[in-house]
C-alpha cells in the first residue's frame, strides 16, 4: 500500500487508538537517570561514513548544548522520507512507541490528528516554556498551527516565500540570434526554433522544455493561464487545498493551461516521458546532459555545488543558463504560487509525558545561537561572515560538509536558512550558492518572488479536503497527464470525463465546504 493510500486509509477513528495510550516506554529514562526524548527525524539514506542519521555531529551537538544541562538525552527515531506519511500513520494510530515530537507538511494529516483528539494543546506550554520559540515564529506562523484558538503544532517557519524560475539555454538563443523570451507567445516561438533548429547539435534527443509532474515543472505555466483578477469569494471556494498546496483546478483559465501543454506536447516540445518523472531525476540528468533548452524550476536548485548547472558546464564547457520570467497572464503579469510562511507542522503526540521536555527542546533550538549553529556548522571551517551573512566556505573540507549533512532535517522549527529579516534570509540563500552562480541565483530569488499568488487560508479546517486529499492528489495528477498526452481531437471529451471522476472523488464534496465556511464567513484575517 502506497504511503498516500495508506494515510487515506488511517484517515478514520483508528488514529484514537494511540492517543489513548500513555505509550509503550512512557516515562522512560537512561541508565545514569536522564530523561529520554524522542524526536522524529527523516532518513533519506544520505549519512556520510562515520555517521548515522541518529548518530552525527548535530545530535552530538544537541545532546551536549540541550541535554546535559537539562538532564536529558535526545534520541532520534529515522523515518524514510519517500514513506513518512506511511509510517507516521502507523505509528500515531498503533498506540505504540511514538516519538514524543513528531511532524509532516501536509496540513491535512495536521488537522485529521488535531480534531481526533490525538495532539496535546500546547498553547500554555508555549506560554510557559517557549518564550524564544514564540518570539522567533510570531504570530502569523504560529497561527498556521492553531485550531479552535488552541495552538496544536509548531509550525516551522520559511526563510523564503518565493517559490520559482525558468531557466534558459542562452547559449540556444546566441546560436540562434533570438532574444530571450519574455512572454507566453515569444516562448513558443523560441521552443518551435529549437527544436527545428536543435541549436545544441542534440539530434532527435533534444527536449525543448523539460517537463515533469513535480509541481516545480507545471505550476508557473498552469498558473498563469488562470483568469486575473479573481474575487474572494473565487480564490476561497474554487481553489482546492491538496495537502499544503493550494491547486487551481476549478478557477477560470486553468482549462486553457491545460490545453496549451497538450499542444506542445503534441508538437513534441516538452519532455515526451514527463509522467514517469515523480522525482525530478530524469530531468535532472537531461538538463546535465545538455538536451533540455528551458525548464521552470524551484529557485535555487540549479545553483548548487555539484549540481545540475555545474554538472551541465562540466559536459558542455560553453553552456549558459539564463534565469527567466516567462510566462504571461491575461493582465501581463507573471503569476506564480508563493509559499506560505509555515514550514513543517512539528507536533506533540496526546500519547507523550514528555511535552514539557519537547517545548524546552524546541526553544533551546530558537534561542541564541543553536539554530544558526546547527544551519551553518563552525565559522572558519563551514563558512566566513559576510555583513552579518553565513557565506559556505569554497575550500570547506569533507569532514565540514559532512557536519551539516541534514541540518535541514534536524533544524525544524525553520525551513531554509534563516539569518533574520527577509532581506537578510534572501541574501543568505543567495550565498549558500558557489560564487560564480550567485549573480544568477540574485536573479532567481527576484523572479520567484514577483508577481506571486499567497495562499488562501480558512481559520477553521476544511474536513473534506483531510478525507479526500490524498486519493484527489493522485486524481489531479492523472488530469495533468492524460489531457497533456491525448490527442488535441480527444481533449475535450477526455478533460470533461477527468474533471467529474475528480468532482466525484471527493472534489464536490471540498467544493461545498469551502463555499459553505466562506459564507460563514470563517477565513483567515
Amino acid at each position: 500500500m502506497s504511503g498516500l493510500m495508506m494515510a487515506t486509509a488511517l484517515a478514520g477513528t483508528t488514529l484514537l487508538a494511540g492517543c489513548s495510550s500513555s505509550g509503550s516506554d512512557a516515562g522512560a529514562t537512561t541508565a545514569d537517570g536522564k530523561s529520554v526524548l524522542k524526536v522524529e527525524v527523516f532518513d533519506r539514506g544520505n549519512s556520510p561514513a562515520g555517521a548515522t542519521i541518529n548518530s552525527n555531529y548535530l545530535t552530538k551537538l544537541v545532546n551536549e548544548r540541550f541535554g546535559a544541562s537539562n538532564n536529558i538525552e535526545v534520541q532520534y527515531v529515522p523515518i524514510p522520507r519517500s514513506e513518512e506519511l506511511q509510517k507516521l500513520n502507523v505509528l500515531m494510530a498503533s498506540g505504540g512507541d511514538v516519538p514524543d515530537i513528531v511532524f509532516t507538511y501536509d496540513q491535512g494529516t495536521f488537522n485529521r490528528y488535531a480534531e481526533q483528539g490525538g495532539l496535546t494543546d500546547v498553547t500554555d506550554l508555549l506560554n510557559q516554556y517557549g518564550p524564544d520559540l514564540k518570539k522567533f515564529l510570531g504570530d502569523d506562523t504560529l497561527a498556521y498551527g492553531q485550531l479552535e484558538g488552541k495552538q496544536f503544532a509548531i509550525p516551522g517557519k520559511r526563510s523564503v516565500l518565493g517559490k520559482y524560475a525558468s531557466y534558459i539555454r542562452q547559449d540556444w538563443l546566441d546560436k540562434l540570434n533570438l532574444p530571450t523570451p519574455q512572454t507566453t507567445d515569444e516562448l513558443y516561438t523560441t521552443l518551435k526554433a529549437f527544436k527545428d533548429k536543435d541549436p545544441g547539435g542534440v539530434g532527435a534527443s533534444v527536449i525543448p522544455f523539460g517537463m515533469t509532474i513535480a509541481p516545480a515543472q507545471y505550476e508557473p505555466l498552469l498558473w498563469s493561464f488562470i483568469q486575473q483578477p479573481l474575487t474572494d469569494e473565487q480564490k476561497y471556494t474554487l481553489l482546492q487545498k491538496l495537502g499544503s498546496r493550494d491547486y487551481p483546478v476549478l478557477l477560470p483559465g486553468f482549462k486553457e493551461g491545460l490545453q496549451y501543454m497538450n499542444k506542445l506536447y503534441n508538437e513534441g516540445l516538452i519532455s515526451k516521458d514527463f509522467s514517469l518523472d515523480e522525482d525530478k531525476k530524469q530531468l535532472g540528468q537531461d538538463v546535465q546532459n545538455g538536451k533540455v533548452g528551458f525548464f521552470t524550476e524551484d529557485a535555487g536548485n540549479p545553483y548548487y555545488a555539484g549540481g545540475m548547472y555545474e554538472n551541465l558546464q562540466t559536459n558542455e564547457k560553453n553552456a549558459v543558463l539564463t534565469p527567466t520570467d516567462v510566462f504571461t497572464n491575461n493582465e501581463g503579469k507573471h503569476i506564480k504560487p508563493e509559499y506560505a510562511s509555515n514550514g513543517l507542522y512539528i507536533m506533540i503526540p496526546k500519547s507523550s509525558t514528555k511535552s514539557v521536555e519537547a517545548i524546552k527542546y524546541l526553544n533551546w533550538m530558537a534561542s541564541d545561537k543553536n539554530l544558526f549553529d546547527m544551519q551553518n556548522g563552525v565559522e572558519g571551517e563551514n563558512y566566513t561572515l559576510q555583513d552579518g551573512i553565513p557565506v559556505v566556505k569554497p575550500d570547506a573540507t569533507d569532514e565540514a560538509l559532512n557536519r551539516l549533512y541534514n541540518y535541514g532535517d534536524m533544524a525544524i522549527i525553520a525551513n531554509g536558512k534563516i539569518v533574520g529579516t527577509e532581506e537578510q534570509n534572501n541574501e543568505a540563500y543567495i550565498k549558500q550558492m558557489p560564487e560564480k552562480y550567485q549573480k544568477d541565483m540574485a536573479k532567481s530569488v527576484e523572479i520567484s518572488n514577483t508577481d506571486t499568488f499567497p495562499p488562501v487560508n480558512f481559520s477553521v479546517p476544511i474536513e473534506a479536503e483531510a478525507k479526500y486529499g490524498s486519493a484527489l492528489q493522485d486524481k489531479f495528477d492523472q488530469l495533468i497527464v492524460k489531457t497533456t498526452m491525448v490527442s488535441p481531437d480527444q481533449f475535450d471529451a477526455t478533460y470533461e470525463s477527468l474533471l467529474k471522476d475528480y468532482m466525484s472523488s471527493g472534489g464536490q464534496a471540498i467544493l461545498d465546504e469551502r463555499t459553505k465556511v466562506y459564507q460563514e464567513g470563517n477565513i483567515a484575517k
